[in-house]
């Protein structure tokens, strides 16, 4: 039998090396006429990786789009935080005011604008430090208070006046109250305690009064059928809520106490004013007047712009600015770590059982 004849179906002899010498592309030209004479829907195992060849392509082309896409977010928050870390850094060395950086002779400022109250521009905490500065400043040769304030707290006026008396007498330096567009109540309460008033002649001055505000529900309630439930330890100590009915003993007790401020408010315009103030029946009945008739009443002593007073009364042209003021990096710091610590916590309740 010829040992390469393998038309024996039973034979269990391996098949024949294929010649060594024999070149690949003559091999491929030999196996082309049977891959031709396979039928079509045949397909040899080699051709099989061919046909996944374009999804791994596509899939290699979407993953490193993915990376590719990471990178540049994960750049764009790091810049975010450095920019945030630099701005941070740059407001805690910003100087908070014009003052301190002069020698020479000058008008210090201080400006009272807005609502009297914590937590505000015109907060006693800042008034009064930039208040501190000012005295200190071997430089300064008179403070100025320039107002445009409708009041505020009493309380924080209180600390203000009381603030300004220690300084006069620590350093023997005078006051001067600059008003501009208004100078009521608590704001008034902070400039009884200057050596002078300052105000244009249309100037709104005065309103020495104290009041206490709020609102009754107890009748519409009623109407629509609606029952306060509220429960205390101790008869008034739900005194002034909004939904109860008010006793009278309770409305007395109120009004006492708004009229010892008030009369704590007439001791310091008196003690401020001092002989020139010419009192009538309604000057402490909480109304307001005029730049001229707060003059001829003696509220003000006359009319004078910041420019003036530095000019011609304290006789220092230069004004430098006392006020603490936040910077621009100062507010954004400030919004951002609020709307952090705002995340902080959404995090923090998703995560535990806060309530």
């Amino acid at each position: 039998m010829n040992p390469n004849d393998d038309s024996s179906g039973g034979s269990d002899l391996p098949r024949p090396i294929p010649d060594a010498t024999a070149r690949p592309e003559d091999i491929l030209k030999a196996a082309a006429p049977a891959a031709a004479a396979q039928p079509a829907s045949a397909t040899p195992a080699a051709a099989v990786p061919g046909r996944y060849e374009h999804v791994i392509e596509q899939f290699a082309h979407d993953y490193l789009r993915d990376r590719r896409s990471d990178r540049r977010w994960k750049t764009f928050f790091r810049l975010i935080w450095v920019s945030v870390l630099l701005l941070f850094i740059w407001s805690m060395f910003a100087t908070r005011h014009h003052g301190g950086a002069t020698t020479g002779p000058h008008t210090a400022l201080v400006e009272v604008r807005g609502e009297i109250a914590p937590d505000t521009e015109a907060s006693a905490e800042l008034i009064n430090a930039a208040l501190k500065a000012a005295f200190e400043d071997p430089g300064s040769q008179a403070v100025v208070l320039r107002i445009n304030s409708p009041g505020g707290s009493p309380v924080q006026s209180g600390i203000v006046n009381d603030e300004l008396k220690r300084l006069k007498a620590l350093h023997k330096k005078k006051v001067y109250a600059v008003v501009e567009e208004i100078c009521a109540s608590g704001a008034y309460y902070i400039a009884a305690g200057a050596d002078e008033i300052y105000v244009d002649k249309a100037s709104v001055v005065g309103s020495i009064g104290v009041l206490m505000d709020g609102f009754g529900f107890t009748e519409v309630m009623k109407k629509v059928g609606v029952e306060r439930r509220l429960m205390t330890a101790g008869e008034n100590k739900g005194m002034l809520d909004p939904f109860s009915p008010v006793t009278p003993k309770q409305q007395a007790y109120a009004q006492a106490m708004l009229d010892q401020i008030h009369q704590q408010f007439i001791a310091v315009v008196r003690e401020g004013r001092g002989t020139r103030l010419k009192e009538t029946p309604e000057m402490f009945s909480g109304l307001f007047w005029n730049g001229e008739q707060a003059i001829q009443l003696g509220l003000a002593d006359g009319t004078g712009t910041l420019d003036y007073v530095a000019r011609e009364v304290v006789k220092a042209e230069d004004v430098v600015d006392y006020t603490p003021r936040d910077n621009v990096a100062e507010r954004i710091a400030k919004r951002f770590g609020a709307s952090m610590g705002e995340g902080a916590v959404k995090a923090m309740r998703s995560m535990t059982s806060i309530r």
